[in-house]
């Protein structure tokens, strides 16, 4: 044997819950078990393991595979001597957590030259190689795929459109989320907010996008909601207006005989967020003083509890015959 003959890695008493050899480990866990710096740096020669990142090995010859990078990243992450983090301490964000989250619009894992972990805002750590640290000042509640903490989609999206200047594939990404049922639009423009990314143009014309697609949506549930559960057929998307006098706004579905309004809520959080909400509280109010019901009902909740709300509606439209009867308005087509 001489100074170039490979040293064959020993096997380490470290043993992974599925009773394969374990593959990475970091610094931290094979000092623990014994194994001091001159012997991991022995272990490092030409055929032997390999650093993949500051403080994590790869314990194979050999190209690390997807799942070794992913893990690596956040071995990475949770090193040792850092502040201690309030909630989880990293996940998976970003193209590479869409791609574990089954987007069809995010590049395989084996394409992608950088792997963003988000950590709580209070972690002293930097990015190195291929790992981009993100920060966040509240850290979500990761979702385990394949066995790894990954962050919501609404999240990961924000921490992918940071990264990307191209507006169509901002705009392929955005509308996968809402028309693939991860989320509503509210939840990404929210975390776009957050990230301070609607300032930048090519992220604001794919939010446009992204809320015109949201609408659609929920307007095809409000469909789909009156005829699966033998609602009165309404007046879809019109206009109030008393006899001569001023414009009381529009509604997504109007029911004349019963004085029964649904109205969709589908803003989302944006500068001006506030004055769109006293707008509609306003309108409301007004309806409501005429004797018209107003149903309000959001994306979400006819997402997940559609008989729910066709019985909210159903309730208002057999109230009707206890009230007084409303003004007469006017109804245009909107």
């Amino acid at each position: 044997m001489n100074h170039n003959t490979p040293i064959t890695p020993r096997p380490l008493p470290l043993s992974s819950r599925t009773g394969r050899a374990q593959r990475l480990a970091s610094a931290d866990q094979l000092r623990a078990q014994g194994i001091p710096a001159a012997e991991v740096a022995a272990h490092c020669r030409p055929g032997g393991w390999q650093q993949l990142l500051p403080g994590v090995f790869l314990l194979q010859p050999g190209p690390p595979t997807s799942e070794d990078r992913l893990k690596a990243a956040l071995l990475y992450a949770r090193r040792t001597g850092a502040v201690p983090p309030q909630g989880p301490d990293a996940m998976i964000t970003g193209l590479a957590a869409l791609t574990l989250h089954r987007f069809s619009s995010a590049p395989p894992l084996t394409a992608l030259d950088r792997i963003d972990v988000l950590v709580p805002r209070t972690r002293r750590l930097r990015s190195t190689g291929w790992v981009r640290v993100v920060r966040a000042p509240e850290s979500p509640e990761p979702v385990e795929l394949t066995g790894v903490p990954v962050a919501p989609v609404a999240r990961a999206v924000a921490d992918a459109v940071s990264g990307l200047a191209d507006t169509e594939t901002v705009r392929r990404l955005l509308t996968e989320a809402v028309r693939g049922g991860h989320c509503e639009p509210g939840a990404v423009v929210r975390e776009l907010s957050r990230a301070r990314l609607l300032s930048r143009p090519h992220v604001v014309d794919a939010v446009d996008s992204l809320l015109a697609e949201g609408r659609s949506l929920s307007e095809q549930r409000l469909y789909e909601m009156v005829r699966e559960f033998a609602l009165p057929d309404p007046l879809w998307n019109v206009d109030l207006r008393l006899p001569g006098g001023p414009h009381l706004g529009g509604v997504d579905a109007y029911w004349p005989d019963q004085a029964v309004a649904v109205e969709l809520d589908t803003r989302a959080p944006r500068q001006d967020d506030d004055e769109l909400w006293t707008e509609y509280t306003r309108k409301r109010e007004h309806l409501e003083r005429l004797g018209i019901t107003v149903v309000h009902l959001t994306p979400r909740k006819l997402r997940e509890a559609m008989d729910q709300q066709a019985t909210v509606v159903r309730t208002a439209l057999m109230a009707a015959t206890d009230r007084q009867p409303a003004a007469y308005v006017v109804v245009l087509p909107r």
